[in-house]
């Protein structure tokens, strides 16, 4: 399984940016995908995660009413998209998504598999 994050970019407080992170290999249509930010010197946070059928959704605290996870399927490939709106500087973070078969949840020690961040700078 193979994740890959795009989408990063600077953008002014109250913008908005759209990651992606196609999802691709055996299995990736049924696998649970999450997003998660990390800033240095701060733990990891947990953003948003999807089913694999997209019908369960869940949010961080910080992100619910701003940010809204979808994903769409073709053949053997997901695409997982965040939509982030109304964007506060201190959403800025390098942003990673991570994806599992689901049975240990959305924690990010229950996701084995893990793309390359995109940065996000949100600037006041």
């Amino acid at each position: 399984v193979q994740l890959q994050a795009s989408g990063g970019g600077l953008v002014q407080a109250g913008g908005s940016l759209r990651l992606s992170c196609v999802v691709s290999g055996r299995a990736s249509t049924r696998l649970l995908t999450a997003w998660f930010r990390q800033t240095p010197g701060k733990e990891r946070e947990f953003v948003a995660a999807t089913t694999w059928s997209g019908i369960g959704q869940d949010y961080g605290d910080s992100v619910k009413g701003r940010f809204t996870i979808s994903r769409v399927r073709d053949n053997d490939k997901n695409t997982v998209y965040l939509q982030m709106n109304n964007l506060k500087p201190e959403d800025t973070a390098v942003y990673y998504c991570a994806a599992g078969d689901g049975s240990g949840g959305y924690h990010a020690a229950a996701l084995p598999y893990w793309g390359k961040g995109t940065l996000v700078t949100v600037s006041s």
